[in-house]
């Protein structure tokens, strides 16, 4: 079954909400979890997204945060394993009406990098974020009931400025 796809306005309590958050998943993963940052669509001021908090987490150890899934549960996160990403540990909240997607990898792994030069490269480039708000709220509309055309379609946009994100934040 398809999740319908609703991309909004940039809202300016995404930041607030993922502040709060961190310290939930602070306590839950406790001196395991190195880094926390909010990262994805949410996390750029401006930027259209859908309203789903995309959370990055390097750790020490992938092993113990699986041995955190119940503290992960507690928070209403369902544990998802690598869900396609080897070395990953991924966890969602808010069943079919997601709110929140949990990003695990160990410190150091090239994701982490990849994943914080996208979002540093979008806030510090407007004109980029214009063109992706365009894109997303394109797709979106005709693609509202198909995730992966969805995503299928922002795939070479992302591919273009990843590139041009990961050396632009090695130059930095």
């Amino acid at each position: 079954m398809n999740r319908e796809i609703s991309v909004v306005a940039y809202d300016a309590a995404w930041s607030g909400l993922f502040e709060q958050e961190k310290v939930a998943l602070q306590q839950a993963l406790g001196t395991n979890a190195l880094e926390i940052h909010h990262m994805g669509s949410t996390s750029v001021e401006g930027l259209a997204a859908k309203p789903i908090l995309d959370i990055l987490i390097a750790v020490h150890s992938l092993a113990e945060v699986d041995g955190c899934e119940h503290a992960m549960t507690a928070l209403g996160y369902e544990a998802k394993g690598e869900n396609g990403i080897p070395g990953r540990r991924y966890f969602r909240k808010g069943g079919a009406r997601r709110t929140h997607h949990i990003h695990v990898f160990r410190a150091g792994d090239a994701q982490v990098l990849r994943h914080l030069a996208f979002r540093d490269y979008l806030r510090a480039h407007p004109d980029v974020v214009q063109a992706y708000a365009g894109l997303k709220m394109a797709l979106a509309a005709e693609h509202w009931h198909d995730a992966k055309s969805y995503q299928a379609g922002k795939d070479a946009f992302i591919g273009q400025h990843e590139t041009l994100a990961l050396a632009w934040y090695t130059r930095r």
